[in-house]
């Protein structure tokens, strides 16, 4: 590869990328040549001698992943993307899984790791772990931790941070049983603005859908909060548009719809535990969507108190509402997730701004930003208007940019010959809504998930 396209790499990188990316190579270099390594130059030496630079995909998959995607032109030899041949090396998944999990640890939940693990290793080596990078190779050098067991890094996540330990046990599902005679089945691992999703794929296998066999379907409860009664958060206006959206769709899929205007905190907990003790025998679906505003890993009551995400999904768990067990529960949640813009990186010229957004009036759902985890009981769905930390966007004439596009994908898949999983329409949504500008930002809508098979939803009314 060209060295002087390889020096500007180089230059471009800062000194925890390179320790980053030494990591995410332990697996095709070996530990010790990769000791010592000050400068992305000389790994990259070390990945030469292995043949690993010979074509760009490795290094593009290695710049993926630590988020230097605006490095990738560097490398383009022409107009034309790399080419991959399936001897192309390709990046350990067990290591990408690891490199996601210290990407999103905090310095709180690096302490809680070190206190944990003191005992299991030794007091120099815990000290000497500035990064969960560190630590990592640290349990591996111990025996404590490889790509075939992560049972202590599962358990040990598991005592501070329930997000980071499903990460390991999304994996750990994953991996192929010893001395197992099944088919090995192949990993995906998408990354979307910082979220990592593994999906199995069933090469030519029928996929399981739920059973949606009742009229009405189930419920969809809309919690609306328009008006506010502080001084720090400003009224919604458009939200009235999203509620009218969502009760036409949802009550042509078969849902009797129920919306709940300006509700305080309590009320709003106060609602959904009354949900919570219905009698879902008869039903096959819970929808509940919430339009407020939020900052991360909650939302607000019309009062400007917070409500966790946790609390709305946690009373309809199996464990308090059992004739939930084994349905679909889908959480759509329009609101603010922080303070900060979600960015864009252009890949041509930019075009003009569109016609139809002249004139418009543009609104943020946000309030003042902290953090809660999602809670990982099987059978949900939380569609999120914006990634973590961001804001998302509202037109307070014709509704939120989130729940609008949701709506209109919904009715496309239902009035479709084609048997789209939620999923597949959660995905268009993020592509049409992340295509757009808005207050000259972008927005990425972000799923999360634990369903356990497909769903999919027509239009019964």
């Amino acid at each position: 590869m060209d060295r002087l396209k390889l020096s500007r790499i180089d230059e471009e990188l800062e000194s925890s990328e390179v320790a980053a990316l030494c990591f995410l190579c332990c697996d095709v270099v070996s530990r010790k040549r990769l000791e010592r390594i000050g400068d992305a130059k000389q790994l990259f030496l070390r990945l030469e001698e292995k043949g690993l630079l010979d074509n760009p995909v490795f290094l593009s998959q290695l710049l993926h992943t630590i988020r230097r995607a605006d490095l990738l032109n560097l490398l383009e030899t022409d107009s034309r993307q790399p080419e991959e041949t399936d001897a192309s090396p390709v990046l350990s998944t067990y290591r990408v899984m690891l490199y996601r999990i210290y990407e999103d640890m905090t310095e709180e939940n690096l302490k809680n790791m070190k206190f944990l693990l003191n005992g299991k290793l030794g007091r120099r080596q815990i000290e000497a772990s500035d990064t969960a990078l560190d630590l990592f190779a640290e349990m591996e050098k111990a025996g404590l931790l490889s790509d075939t067991d992560v049972n202590e890094l599962l358990a040990t996540l598991r005592e501070f941070d329930q997000q980071l330990a499903l990460t390991v046990q999304l994996y750990k599902n994953s991996m192929r049983p010893p001395h197992s005679h099944t088919i090995q089945i192949p990993l995906i691992l998408l990354f979307i603005s910082g979220t990592l999703m593994f999906i199995i794929c069933l090469c030519g296998c029928a996929c399981e859908d739920y059973a949606l066999t009742h009229i009405p379907r189930g419920l969809c409860v809309v919690i609306n909060n328009e008006s506010f009664r502080g001084l720090e958060l400003s009224n919604r206006g458009g939200t009235q548009e999203d509620a009218k959206a969502l009760r036409k769709v949802f009550y042509s899929l078969g849902f009797d719809v129920v919306i709940h205007d300006n509700l305080t905190a309590d009320d709003m907990r106060h609602k959904l535990k009354e949900l919570s003790r219905r009698n879902y025998s008869n039903e096959d679906a819970l929808v509940v969507c919430v339009l407020s505003h939020g900052e991360q890993g909650c939302v607000f009551g019309t009062d400007e108190k917070k409500v966790s995400l946790r609390e709305l999904t946690e009373p309809f768990t199996s464990k308090i509402a059992p004739t939930l067990t084994g349905k679909p529960k889908l959480f759509f949640i329009q609101a603010c997730q922080g303070s900060g813009y979600q960015g864009g990186t252009v890949p041509c010229p930019p075009r003009p701004r569109n016609e139809e957004e002249v004139g418009e009036t543009f609104e943020e759902d946000a309030g003042p930003v902290y953090g809660e985890t999602v809670p990982w009981d099987a059978d949900f769905l939380l569609g999120m208007a914006t990634v973590q930390e961001c804001k998302s966007f509202r037109n307070t004439s014709t509704g939120s940019i989130y729940i609008q596009e949701l709506c209109k994908q919904l009715t496309r898949s239902a009035e479709s010959s084609e048997r789209d999983n939620i999923l597949d329409v959660l995905t268009r949504v993020n592509r049409e809504v992340g295509r757009g500008v808005y207050l000259s930002r972008k927005q990425m809508p972000e799923p999360k998930y634990t369903l356990t098979k497909r769903l999919v939803l027509k239009f019964v009314r």
